[in-house]
């Protein structure tokens, strides 16, 4: 089966790939979420071929991870594969055990998901974190920083929250400082943590300022790359000051635009 051959040949890169036995389960999590989002711009494209090399990336993440926890004798990928097929069955018994069920709407399928998911929860502690899924860095900052708002542990207005960012940009300041990439990296986080929270108390979505910030960035180079074209160069040709140049001109259009 193709899924064998797969696995063989996970296992036989993680015995004599220097990469890939480099890594860690952690180290693998950005891959992961990069290539979830390359198979939604694939599927966006409708293209085809680059659909279903998308999907096979994303399942490589799988694979990879699986052979991981593996090596560590935790579980390997069968036993991934045979979880998600108990869940399935078990929160489907309108289609496993349709006999028992009359014909359900989609809302009605909906509501019995959502009690069964409850079901597998009891017994465990439920903290209230738990409600915010995971996803994107800054849109899970906001959803945190919103519920513990709801208990009164937040900042009172943006000035407070402002006076918070400027202590952790001073902290990662003296990281930088003392060359220390740990703490570079816990500082770093703290603060982009402090400025999302800037924005949350001026009622500015944070996720939305950086994606239309990076859109603008992308307008800026793609009009320097452009620019460098027309003289014959590739973007790389030019001096640093030439590029500057270019990019002032781009800021100019846009305000003409």
């Amino acid at each position: 089966m193709a899924i064998e051959q797969l696995l063989k040949i996970m296992q036989q890169l993680r015995e004599q790939c220097p990469w890939d036995q480099a890594q860690n389960p952690l180290s693998l999590t950005p891959y992961a979420i990069e290539e979830a989002y390359e198979v939604e711009q694939a599927i966006r494209s409708g293209d085809l071929a680059a659909i279903r090399e998308e999907l096979g990336d994303l399942l490589l993440q799988v694979v990879f991870q699986s052979q991981m926890y593996a090596e560590q004798g935790a579980f390997d990928f069968n036993d991934v594969v045979q979880t998600l097929s108990d869940k399935l069955i078990r929160r489907h018994p309108h289609v496993f055990q349709a006999e028992q069920f009359n014909s359900l709407t989609a809302a009605q399928v909906s509501e019995l998901w959502q009690k069964i998911k409850a079901e597998e929860k009891q017994g465990k502690v439920s903290l209230s974190l738990d409600q915010v899924k995971s996803g994107p860095a800054i849109l899970q900052a906001t959803e945190i920083q919103k519920v513990a708002a709801k208990v009164g542990f937040d900042f009172a207005d943006a000035q407070q929250a402002y006076g918070k960012l400027e202590e952790e940009l001073a902290e990662l300041q003296e990281a930088i400082a003392l060359g220390d990439s740990d703490e570079i990296h816990n500082e770093l986080g703290d603060c982009l943590f402090s400025l999302v929270n800037v924005g949350r108390k001026l009622n500015q979505s944070s996720e939305s300022a950086l994606l239309a910030t990076v859109a603008k960035f992308r307008q800026r180079y793609a009009y320097i790359e452009i620019e460098a074209l027309k003289q014959n160069k590739t973007i790389e040709q030019l001096s640093l000051e030439e590029m500057e140049q270019f990019w002032q001109q781009a800021k100019q259009v846009e305000l003409r635009s």
